[in-house]
């Protein structure tokens, strides 16, 4: 379930006198971070910018299933032994998480990471997994194994062999922390990119809604349209960047994690909302549900609206969204 930018999200802006538009790119996580400030002078611009870092740091070190100190990991260690304290936040965002997955009846499932050790969309593979051992490892994956503690702050995987990652999660949860880290040292307005999770607050100097344009990578479709955020998110899930393809079969970096194996007929998700971590999640969630059940989800869901691309370029959108 791992999710990474699909299409191009091209920021259309324009240096100002006064309040001018200071950007800086990076990578962070693994993936290639943005961070636009809306500023008097480059030194109060950098020292955002390294604030913002700070923040990505600090939630990595948190969330994150590969470094082997992080709270994250402690948790999977300790699958099926003990559980684990860890911190409050961290509890919040299992927490939610687990609504998540209650919501898209297991579509969206943290405890997938037990499949990372099957599937390598960032090296060669030399051949397709195992099916048994991908059937027994899903097994192990089920949201409901996620036993939470409010009240002592502790989490329990029931199952040994149990995994957590926030691969759909947590860069979304990431720009949301930052964002609202920027806001509360004075940035009246802003943008942050997390590897193709975008979110915005306050007025852009000139447009005053944050334009964004929509464009495919690989040029197959034209003009798919622009829209203007105005404190607001916008996600998008695919499989442009991360596949392995073997006898001429494409196989997407999005696991279904109740079948251990990658999504098949869709080429993009992407989610409009409010909050970039619940765009994250949705985002995936739609991708591994299909058209017509992922589009019915978000028909139902107040202020959130998708755009979804299939894998034959047919392009369908939920009842309310509105490009330009």
């Amino acid at each position: 379930m791992r999710k990474y930018c699909s299409l191009l999200f091209i920021i259309l802006s324009i240096s100002l006198t006064g309040q001018e538009l200071y950007k800086e790119k990076l990578l962070l996580m693994g993936v290639d971070f943005e961070f636009t400030v809306v500023t008097e002078t480059k030194d109060e611009a950098a020292f955002f910018v390294k604030e913002a870092i700070k923040e990505t740091v600090r939630i990595e070190d948190l969330i994150s299933s590969w470094k082997l100190t992080s709270q994250t990991s402690k948790i999977t260690k300790n699958a099926g032994i003990k559980p684990v304290k860890v911190s409050r936040e961290l509890v919040d965002l299992i927490q939610r998480s687990k609504r998540i997955s209650k919501l898209t009846n297991g579509c969206f499932d943290i405890s997938f990471a037990s499949l990372d050790k099957f599937w390598y969309f960032n090296k060669p593979m030399k051949n397709l997994p195992d099916s048994l051992l991908i059937l027994n490892s899903v097994k192990k994956i089920d949201y409901r194994n996620i036993i939470i503690n409010e009240e002592k702050s502790t989490v329990f995987l029931l199952k040994r062999g149990m995994r957590i990652g926030f691969g759909s999660i947590g860069k979304g949860y990431v720009a949301e922390k930052v964002k609202e880290k920027l806001k509360k040292i004075g940035v009246k307005a802003g943008l942050v990119n997390a590897g193709g999770d975008l979110t915005t607050w306050g007025n852009h100097p000139i447009t005053k809604k944050w334009v964004i344009k929509i464009a495919d990578p690989n040029k197959v479709l034209n003009n798919i349209g622009s829209f203007k955020l105005h404190n607001n998110s916008v996600v998008t899930s695919g499989n442009y960047a991360k596949y392995i393809q073997f006898n001429g079969i494409k196989y997407s970096h999005i696991i279904n994690p109740k079948t251990g194996w990658p999504v098949r007929g869709v080429k993009s998700v992407t989610i409009f909302c409010e909050n970039t971590e619940l765009g994250d999640a949705l985002a995936t969630s739609v991708y591994i549900m299909g058209k017509e059940k992922g589009l019915d989800l978000i028909n139902k869901l107040r202020g959130v609206e998708c755009l979804l691309i299939t894998n034959k370029n047919k392009i369908l959108k939920s009842n309310n969204l509105k490009l330009n």
